[in-house]
């Protein structure tokens, strides 16, 4: 293979260290690699706040303030946002570069009220195929009571 960008300091110490650049931040989560972005989206504006990220798992939290229904519990519509959010990073990531994730199924099961502090999210793989990728979301509160199960299928669409 030729070598197009000079010297390699991993097999030569003694190449010339290249000037330090203002490079763009490095992508936090493989979805960023990909192009994704969360800023100015529903996420930022729920208040997600993204942790483990892959085709097989995500998790993430979500602050119950300011995602209240009018009682003053959690909305179930946040709770189901969250668990759409969630399957929607992982088939996006199970479906790759050059391809879409959409959902066109997501049902909820809504277990329990929760009033303050944050909801946790965690969405597993149950399927993951060629054109449709499918998790189970488990939404539980911070003492880790299940709040909501759902269930996301997301069809996985060529961009070409």
């Amino acid at each position: 293979m030729t070598d197009t960008h000079g010297p390699d300091r991993a097999t030569d110490p003694t190449a010339p260290t290249p000037p330090a650049t203002e490079a763009a931040e490095a992508p936090r989560h493989a979805y960023e690699a990909m192009g994704l972005r969360t800023e100015g989206t529903l996420i930022e504006r729920m208040g997600i706040e993204l942790g483990e990220v892959s085709a097989e798992r995500v998790t993430a939290r979500m602050p119950v303030a300011g995602n209240t229904q009018p009682a003053g519990l959690l909305h179930g519509g946040a709770s189901v946002m969250l668990a759409e959010t969630l399957g929607s990073i992982a088939a996006q990531l199970h479906g790759g570069p050059g391809r879409a994730a959409v959902g066109i199924e997501v049902n909820a099961t809504h277990h329990r009220g929760v009033r303050d502090g944050w909801v946790h999210g965690e969405a597993v793989a149950v399927h993951r195929g060629r054109t449709t990728a499918s998790y189970e979301i488990v939404v539980s509160d911070d003492a880790g009571r299940r709040v909501c199960t759902a269930r996301l299928t997301c069809m996985i669409l060529s961009l070409d």
